[in-house]
């Protein structure tokens, strides 16, 4: 069907209005008192790490000095909580730069392409200072302006750009508006189906092909991160209310979808949840 705005707004607003189902509420709760997954983050997600290999970083500048030498060889973990160190120094400092390269050697992990793209970005970012610029306007006007900025960084995108937002946010608490968080493509294929389940059981028949296009794999504009934010933030605290030691920030949400927590199932159009 042909694309029409006033339907991907209809369909945002039945979203926003709807609390997450019984089912979904169960299953993160589960998630968090999984020893083996959740529980271990119900203080902070600071301790959630991912392996990287320093030395395929050789060729990255600037290094974060508190990251591993990149002359060791083999593997090693950098957590949330090294990344929000760095991230802390650069409020400090003001070198954003080091901040970016933290959130994305996380980010990739040791997908052999990383280095070489961040590479590319660093490239484009006008010797770091696009991320300074979307530091201030994440402190002056909000999470969203600060991912239209760096949205037109050439080989950035937007899974990696909310990796650097996130970061910074952690560390920027005077920072206006809903505090930002990280949007890939694992969480817009749960907001794809849960936001079709939700537009079939308000009536709308036109719901998955919108949905579909408007949480695509990539490519989401400003006013989707918008709504992202919204969503999450709101769902986060109706966690909080109904799940006893559910954390109230909301990047705890945030890794328990990433990490499969919950997936709304298929099912056709006015079945029951």
């Amino acid at each position: 069907m042909r694309f029409r705005q006033e339907l991907a707004d209809e369909l945002d607003e039945a979203l926003l209005a709807q609390p997450l189902p019984a089912d979904a509420v169960a299953s993160l709760a589960r998630w968090l008192a999984d020893p083996d997954r959740g529980r271990r983050y119900a203080q902070g997600t600071g301790a959630h790490g991912i392996d990287y290999l320093p030395s395929s970083w050789t060729a990255v500048e600037p290094w974060p000095a508190s990251l591993a030498d990149r002359s060791v060889p083999g593997p090693r973990t950098v957590t949330r909580g090294d990344v929000t160190a760095v991230a802390q120094a650069a409020s400090r400092s003001g070198n954003w730069a080091e901040a970016f390269v933290a959130s994305q050697v996380w980010g990739y992990g040791r997908r052999g392409y990383g280095p070489g793209r961040t590479r590319t970005v660093l490239d484009h970012s006008s010797d770091g200072q696009v991320f300074t610029c979307a530091v201030s306007l994440l402190r002056r006007e909000g999470a969203v302006v600060a991912y239209e900025k760096l949205n037109r960084v050439h080989r950035l995108g937007p899974a990696f750009l909310t990796k650097f937002l996130y970061f910074a946010g952690l560390v920027l608490p005077e920072a206006k508006g809903l505090p930002p968080l990280i949007l890939d493509v694992r969480l817009a294929r749960v907001l794809r189906r849960h936001a079709t389940h939700v537009g079939h059981d308000a009536g709308h028949d036109w719901a998955a092909p919108i949905a579909a296009r408007i949480w695509r794999d990539g490519g989401w504009t400003s006013h989707r991160y918008d709504v992202y934010l919204q969503w999450m933030h709101a769902i986060n605290g109706q966690l909080t209310a109904a799940v006893n030691g559910w954390p109230a920030s909301s990047d705890i949400l945030e890794l328990a979808l990433f990490d499969g927590a919950w997936t709304p199932t298929d099912r056709p159009p006015g079945a029951a949840r």
